[in-house]
């Protein structure tokens, strides 16, 4: 009986010893080395990472002794901040770029041909040409009720002129003047049409450029 109470004592010592050669074996199965270069360039390694190695660009290396992981330096303030600068730039070249691509789509939805450019063009200078005609039409018009007013004004030279005759002659003056600044302002917007769609043009022009330049590759 005292020898199978030996017996099962030197068994479960047996198996405790292979627990903990398992162990062993396992951390060293896990065991890795931290290699750099020094100030000097001299290669520092070591289980854990050395002191030398603190910020510094550095290799983790497996059992086989081959590279599993570099790990690079952490990066200055001047490279932090360059590298934010850059960042900063690239995403402001794909803002614009994806805007141009935006723009380049809706011109493409308004227009089906370089025609259809051309008759939107006259289409909408027409319309300015003739508001500006109606604007000098009612010039005229003003023109004659005012010289009107102003015969009536010679019978009161030197003298004060009737209510009625003094305000038609002001409210013909303020309508003429607001009927320059409608032509006016109509001319300057012929000039901005003339712009645009020049620009339109060349825009849609370039597009089919360059579509028909990605084809060809």
């Amino acid at each position: 009986m005292r020898a199978a109470a030996s017996i099962g004592l030197l068994m479960a010592l047996m198996a405790l010893m292979a627990l903990v050669v398992a162990g062993t074996g396992a951390s060293f199965a896990a065991a890795q080395i931290f290699c750099c270069h020094d100030e000097s360039g001299k290669q520092v390694c070591g289980d854990i990472l050395p002191a030398a190695c603190y910020g510094r660009a550095y290799r983790e290396l497996g059992q086989s002794g081959r590279t599993a992981k570099v790990v690079d330096a952490p990066l200055t303030a001047e490279e932090r901040a360059a590298k934010a600068a850059e960042a900063k730039l690239r995403q402001e070249r794909e803002r614009v770029e994806n805007e141009q691509r935006r723009r380049d789509q809706a011109l493409l939805n308004t227009y089906g041909s370089e025609k259809d450019i051309e008759v939107m063009r006259s289409r909408t200078l027409g319309d300015l040409d003739t508001a500006i005609k109606a604007a000098e039409e009612r010039i005229v018009e003003i023109r004659k009720r005012r010289e009107k007013f102003e015969n009536e004004a010679e019978f009161y030279k030197n003298r004060r002129l009737p209510a009625e005759i003094a305000k038609g002659l002001r409210d013909a003056d303020y309508e003429i003047r607001a009927q320059e600044s409608v032509i006016d302002s109509k001319r300057k917007d012929q000039q901005a049409v003339r712009l645009k769609y020049d620009e339109d043009l060349r825009r849609f022009r370039d597009i089919l450029t360059r579509a028909a330049a990605g084809q060809r590759r």
